[in-house]
């Protein structure tokens, strides 16, 4: 990829000498000689490293240093200052303003090329991590943090939590009658919409169930967050103009509390963080349970959230659950206003 370079000097000569020296090695080159120039460059282009002159007339390399610091885009950008001689007692400041680096203007250009070079590779390893986290749950990012800093692969530990289910009804009839392509943009849109849902009401993703996921909440009001957090998602599914097919509005949801087994599963070379038990398991028998745009949960769930005056849970009923002897006593979770008293 063609990386672009913005030099900011007020010296005609210095600047060129740079820019031929960095243009020679495959950079495009942008040239400014005052610092309200570089700023006009720098929101007209996408620039992938700044060198700067201290010396700058109008608004002074440190000073606008601190100006592409403030700006997202250029948050994590190299900034690296081009120096003489006179400049040594200002390099504290330069630093303090957020520069990643100082060069005598009289480096050598063997010196130059891999010091930007490091630079750029640096951040380009940042924005592939960010996006890879993309692809990492909020509790598996804090798990591979703590080992980073420990050293140690944290043990698994049994926990109270609750746990949300949702999972679209006839996905595999839809499969057949649409587009894959168009199916796979529409599902995923809806997903991400609840992944974006569960984030807000303080619950975090396990797994993607490739037309559902299953959200774990925990901390004290885990409960009444994944029923609020449920009744979000099938408002959402019903209100959003941007589902253009009905069939992905046939959510189903099922939600249980209690306790489980949370730690690493797999081999050294792949693990995943996540939940098993019975506790798991329940829930997801209890979306199983759920009709299209409805929200079933668990006696326990019920129980623990009755008091609050926005959750309404009504249709007592015994099922069976495939793995459990006894018949279940399950509910249908609605907003209170919505059921007839």
């Amino acid at each position: 990829m063609l990386c672009t370079i913005l030099i900011a000097d007020s010296e005609t000569q210095s600047r060129r000498v740079l820019a031929g020296l960095l243009a020679a090695d495959g950079y495009r080159v942008l040239q400014a000689e005052s610092g309200e120039r570089a700023i006009a460059l720098a929101n007209e282009h996408q620039v992938d490293a700044f060198f700067l002159d201290v010396h700058l007339p109008g608004i002074a390399g440190i000073d606008l240093c601190r100006a592409l610091r403030s700006l997202e885009e250029f948050k994590t950008t190299p900034i690296i200052f081009v120096t003489g001689r006179d400049d040594i007692e200002a390099l504290e400041e330069v630093f303090a303003s957020g520069a990643d680096d100082v060069m005598a203007k009289s480096v050598h250009p063997v010196v130059l090329r891999a010091r930007l070079k490091r630079h750029l590779e640096r951040v380009e390893y940042f924005r592939r991590l960010q996006r890879s986290q993309q692809y990492i749950s909020r509790r598996n990012l804090e798990v591979v943090e703590r080992t980073a800093a420990t050293g140690k692969i944290p043990g698994p530990e049994e926990r109270e939590i609750a746990i949300c289910f949702t999972d679209l009804r006839g996905f595999t009839a839809l499969a057949e009658q649409m587009d894959p392509s168009r199916l796979f943009r529409l599902v995923s849109s809806a997903l991400a919409e609840q992944v974006e849902i569960v984030h807000r009401f303080n619950g975090y993703i396990d797994k993607f169930g490739g037309d559902g996921v299953m959200a774990i909440f925990d901390g004290a009001d885990m409960v009444l967050q994944s029923c609020l957090c449920a009744l979000k998602i099938l408002d959402r599914t019903q209100t959003e103009d941007s589902i253009q097919d009905d069939d992905l509005r046939r959510f189903g949801i099922g939600i249980h509390v209690g306790r489980a087994v949370i730690g690493n599963i797999g081999s050294p070379d792949h693990l995943d963080y996540s939940a098993i038990g019975n506790t798991v398991n329940l829930a997801a028998r209890l979306c199983g349970q759920a009709e299209a745009t409805s929200i079933v949960v668990s006696k326990a769930v019920r129980d623990a959230a009755k008091d609050d005056m926005r959750l309404s849970f009504h249709s007592e009923r015994q099922v069976m659950i495939k793995g459990i002897t006894d018949p279940a006593t399950v509910y249908t979770l609605s907003r209170a206003s919505t059921v007839s008293k």
